[in-house]
């Protein structure tokens, strides 16, 4: 395994603690950069990567998992955080969930927990902190940007998607076109999109589309299970 973490003697004592328990830790990083360079060189099991790194120490981390989970599908990542941060969670662990995992730095104290994780990481498991588990089933449901709209409005969005004129709109629904427009106006202001002129309203409509029809088929595709758990 690679180890990604900035701080020396954190890092340097991770390490250690892992080859006690008979893990191969074949190198060290202090940044995302040297953590990309040596994955695609060393092609490792799995690497355990800080989620802040320099230099923003924000989400350095995170990217570069992310970007490892796209270049090098059969590399393990398994991210530790000092804390859950949901958003940055569900972006590692929703689409292709395997070979992945997200926990707490406090996993660490126990090693033996924590060498199970990094096996069934490599195993091809995702293993998710428990706490994010817990809180993100008491986390309010993700709003659908189209929740307002009615379904002849959907209707008509789905069209101006495709491409459609307001003429050709109203032809397929056999309206006028005089009601298109209104629907078009009614989603507009619905969907609260920008009011600037240089702004393609109607391109902002079909972005806000598109999202609705990812964000539905992420919630359909992605499932988080609890840690050491084997998605199928």
């Amino acid at each position: 395994m690679i180890l990604a973490e900035d701080a020396v003697l954190i890092r340097e004592g991770l390490a250690r603690l892992l080859t006690e328990q008979g893990v191969d830790v074949v190198a060290q990083v202090g940044s995302a950069d040297e953590l990309l360079q040596l994955v695609a060189s060393e092609l490792p099991d799995v690497a355990v990567i800080d989620i802040r790194m320099p230099p923003t120490y924000t989400n350095e981390g995170l990217l570069a998992a992310q970007e490892i989970r796209r270049e090098h599908p059969r590399v393990g990542t398994l991210v530790l955080s000092q804390y859950v941060e949901v958003e940055y969670a569900l972006k590692l662990i929703t689409g292709t969930s395997e070979r992945v995992g997200y926990l707490l730095k406090d996993r660490i104290v126990d090693a033996a927990e924590f060498v199970a994780a990094l096996e069934r990481v490599a195993a091809g498991e995702t293993v998710v902190e428990p706490s994010l588990v817990a809180e993100l089933l008491h986390a309010p449901a993700i709003r659908d940007p189209l929740a307002e709209l009615t379904p002849r409005e959907r209707e008509v969005l789905a069209l101006v998607a495709q491409g459609r004129t307001d003429r050709g709109i109203g032809e397929d629904l056999f309206v006028t076109r005089k009601t298109v427009e209104a629907h078009v106006r009614s989603i507009l202001r619905k969907l609260d999109l920008p009011a600037d002129a240089s702004e393609n309203r109607r391109v902002h409509a079909v972005l806000a589309f598109l999202r609705a029809g990812d964000v539905a088929t992420h919630e359909s595709a992605s499932r988080t299970t609890p840690a050491g758990a084997v998605v199928d």
